[in-house]
């Protein structure tokens, strides 16, 4: 520094050096547009190489997702399984003489809707004498059901069965 080949400046405790700018040779206007031009043609090599990187990085996840050669010989073997069991089962239920009748569907809907309905109606008969009781009663509904001992379909997660 006191030769004057580096600088010094002081911050506060700090030194800091660096080179003298001044010593150095100043580029012409040709050096420095000849120097654009080889930076603008490195960013363009580098954009050109990073577009590269990525198309090679997302064909290497595409091959790192898809499965092997003994991994297909695998699953191709486990659904030749499937496809073999699902077909004997089929022949079983196409060979049984114990086929359901149309009548005797028909007649077990009829009987599932008629339960259906009861349930409905005997549902909203409890649920209006118990509204009109509480109307009356001082605590919560929930209190009331659990001195009277009542459980209700949701609190046991029933869920009335949809229209067939």
């Amino acid at each position: 520094a006191q030769q004057g080949r580096v600088r010094e400046k002081v911050y506060g405790k700090q030194k800091i050096y660096f080179a003298d700018q001044e010593q150095l040779p100043a580029a012409s206007d040709a050096e420095l547009r000849g120097l654009d031009g080889e930076i603008a043609a490195r960013s363009a090599q580098l954009q050109e190489l990073q577009q590269s990187c990525r198309h090679m990085e997302a064909e290497l996840k595409d091959l790192n997702s898809s499965m092997t050669t003994p991994e297909i010989a695998r699953e191709i073997e486990a659904l030749r399984k499937d496809c073999a069991s699902s077909t004997e089962k089929l022949e079983r239920i196409k060979s049984a003489t114990n086929h359901v009748t149309p009548e005797e569907k028909e007649k077990v809907c009829r009987e599932q809707q008629l339960y259906r309905r009861e349930w409905r109606r005997r549902k909203r008969m409890a649920t209006e004498l118990l509204d009109a009781i509480l109307e009356g009663y001082p605590k919560s509904k929930k209190q009331f059901f659990e001195e009277v001992g009542i459980e209700t379909d949701e609190d046991n997660g029933v869920v009335l069965p949809a229209t067939v």
